[in-house]
Formats: structure tokens, sequence, C-alpha cells
């Protein structure tokens, strides 16, 4: 029975899951049967064309690239990793390959909501930078600048060791953050990177395939999974989910499997362990379409990416939200802040990624594409996101999102 459990757990760490009970939640609700929200598909042409007006803004001849973190490196027209990397001299494409796992990785997880005032000073530019975009940047200088290596000399990765040990005061200078400058969740932060380096160090099968233990040593774990060159997205969030789900925070767990970023809600019935339990897998599956790429670089076929699911956070939540799709039953609700383990939250999140499938479904019929030509990664970056925030801040002056998340800063 134990077997089966932790088997029911695994289940729990798919892709797959997370859909299926996502358009469970939103049956439920299109028949009436929820707690917070009502749905209105009517609704859902106007964010189609929402999604449509700021896609066409932001890539007029609609050639999208993913939703991934690559594009936070993209500032002022200029793509900063790329003119690093370049420059750089690899032994093989395998070596950037783990360079950009390791700085996906650590930029993944530190990317968490900053918070409406903080600021990121770019040495190169003088601007002040906020929210995801001075996230990304301020990483990166990290990353280049070598705080993450044991050697100076190489300083284009992540050193297990070194982030075990990573100081909170390395990190709050790294990021500027001060009292002037608050920064949402540092602590999280820090120990969410401190987590990674035990993990890493003490996983050098999974880790230390090819060099000492770094977490760009997934790169080898999942290459290894290769068939005849090709790698579905899905295998990836696999990857991410079972090897790096220890990191998380403790939460639930099942059979002894840590569920990561997965909650309850009673109205997901099941005949096994696995009741009431909705996975999401936010921050992992936006780390997986992040590894993308890299892979791509490095020769790989990555097949399926709609294989993986749109992301449960509050600027594509925000969107159904602000559009009317998604309406509170108790609209006062919407002053109050909310843990991400109530059910307001759990419902809105799951509802989120459901919905997201279908704005997609009705974005490729307005374009005449298909999920091959135009993936739902492509859409949350034309897209979904840039639509939710926005109308957020059209909406209100700080754009603020709909609802308000009591976040840890491991979550969004």
């Amino acid at each position: 029975m134990a077997d089966d459990s932790e088997q029911e757990a695994r289940a729990l760490l798919t892709a797959k899951a997370v859909r299926a009970r996502a358009e469970r939640m939103l049956e439920i609700g299109l028949k009436g049967g929820l707690t917070h929200f009502t749905i209105d598909l009517d609704r859902m042409d106007g964010v189609a064309e929402a999604v449509l007006a700021v896609t066409r803004k932001a890539y007029p001849t609609l050639d999208i690239p993913f939703h991934a973190r690559w594009r936070h490196f993209v500032f002022g027209g200029v793509d900063r990793w790329a003119q690093l990397a370049d420059a750089a001299s690899w032994p093989d494409r395998t070596a950037r390959a783990r360079a950009e796992f390791d700085l996906a990785i650590v930029s993944v997880l530190l990317d968490a909501g900053a918070g409406a005032t903080w600021r990121y000073r770019d040495a190169v530019t003088g601007q002040g930078i906020g929210r995801s975009e001075g996230l990304a940047l301020a990483s990166l200088d990290m990353f280049a600048g070598g705080l993450f290596s044991r050697d100076a000399r190489t300083p284009f990765r992540v050193d297990a060791d070194v982030l075990a040990k990573l100081p909170l005061s390395a990190l709050t200078s790294a990021f500027q953050a001060s009292d002037a400058n608050p920064l949402l969740g540092l602590e999280g932060r820090t120990d969410l990177l401190q987590r990674l380096g035990r993990l890493v160090s003490a996983r050098a099968d999974i880790f230390g395939m090819q060099d000492t233990p770094r977490p760009g040593g997934l790169f080898d774990h999942i290459a290894a999974q290769a068939t005849d060159g090709a790698i579905p997205a899905p295998v990836i969030l696999s990857a991410v989910l079972n090897q790096l789900g220890p990191i998380w925070p403790s939460r639930l767990e099942l059979a002894g499997v840590p569920l990561g970023d997965c909650w309850r809600h009673p109205a997901i019935k099941t005949d096994d362990a696995t009741a009431g339990l909705v996975p999401l897998h936010k921050l992992s599956q936006w780390l997986s379409y992040s590894l993308i790429e890299p892979l791509q670089r490095a020769g790989f076929d990555v097949t399926d990416i709609d294989g993986l699911t749109g992301l449960a956070e509050y600027r594509n939540g925000g969107l159904f939200v602000d559009h009317g799709v998604l309406r509170l039953r108790d609209v006062t609700e919407a002053d109050r802040a909310h843990g991400v383990d109530s059910l307001v939250v759990v419902e809105w999140r799951a509802l989120t990624v459901a919905l997201l499938d279908r704005v997609a479904d009705l974005v490729r019929a307005k374009l005449g594409r298909t999920p091959q030509s135009l993936p739902l990664a492509s859409i949350l970056e034309g897209g979904t996101w840039a639509a939710g925030r926005a109308i957020a801040f059209a909406r209100r002056p700080d754009g603020s999102p709909p609802l308000k998340v009591i976040s840890d800063g491991t979550v969004f």
C-alpha cells in the first residue's frame, strides 16, 4: 500500500496532474460549485483580444520566443547574457549548457515577488529597475561577477558548496536591498539557495556526473534521458520536481514525498490518497520552460512543449479577474490579504491554469496557428503575462494584482 501511495504522490509531480486537476476545478466552477469564484466564459474573447494586442505590439512579426527567464536578461534591446556567453570561450556546447542551467536555476529561484518599491540600479544604464526584470539583472550580475563560484577566474558557474554557505548579507548587498530599498522575502530566497547548495552537494550522482556538484549538473541528468536526441518537455519538469523538490520549505507530503507547490481543496475528489490535492508547480514549470533553450542550443530536440501548463501566478490570474471572467462571490475578499494555502487562492490559481489553455485555443484560432507553430510557452510570453500586467496598471495605479497574496518568496 505504501508503494501505491508513493506512486500516487509521484504522479502529482507532473504537468499532466496539474492540467487534469485544474480542468476539474474549472468544471466544478462552471457548474457553480466553487466557494469563492463564479466564471463567465463569455468574457474570454475579450481576454484573447487583449492578449493579441500586447503580443502584436511586442512581437509585430508574431515570431514569439518562449516565456522563459532568458527574456528578462534582454534590457534596452541588448541581450546581456548572450553578449557575455558569446564572448566567453567554452570547451564545448555542453559546458555552456551547464553554465546556463546554473544561471537559470539560481535566477528563477530568486524570482519571487519583489514588492512594489524595490529597485535595482543597473550599472550599465544607471536606471532603477523593479520587479522581475530587476531581479533578473541583479541575479545575472551576481552570476557574472562570480558570487556563486569558488574560483574568481571561472565566474560563470554555481558551486554547490558556495551556495550552501551563502550569507544573507551577500544577497542583501547584491540586490542593493536596504531599509530604504526593501526587497520582500530576502530571508526565504537565501534559505532556498542554501538548501539547493546542500541538496546538490549531497547528490553528486545526479548533479556531479561530469563536474564537481553544481545545479547545472542537472543538464547531464536530463541529457542522459534523451531518445534519438529528443527530450519531451515534461521530462524536464519531472527532473526539476523530483531532483529539486526537497529544497522547498516543508509543506504537504504524501508517502514521504514532498509535494512542493501543491495545496488542499475539498472540491477535488478522488478515490485514492491524492483526494483534495491540487498541484500547481508554478516556479518549477517556469524553470522548466527556462531550461528548454539551453538544451536546444546543446543540440537536443525538445518535444511536447505544450505538455507543460500555463503558470499559476498573479499576472496570469489577474488577467482573468480584471477582465471579469473570474468574479469573487464576496467582493470584500479583494481588500484582504490571503495565504497561499487559502481556498480562494487555490481556486484562483487552478482556474488560471485551465483558463490559460482556453485562451491559447482562442488566440491560435484568431491567428490560424497550431499548437506546434504557436506553443503555449509563446502565448504566455506574448502574451497573457504582459496583458495581465497591463490591465493591472490600468485598474490600479501601483499595478498590484486584484487579489493580495501573502507570499514567503518561494511560490510566486
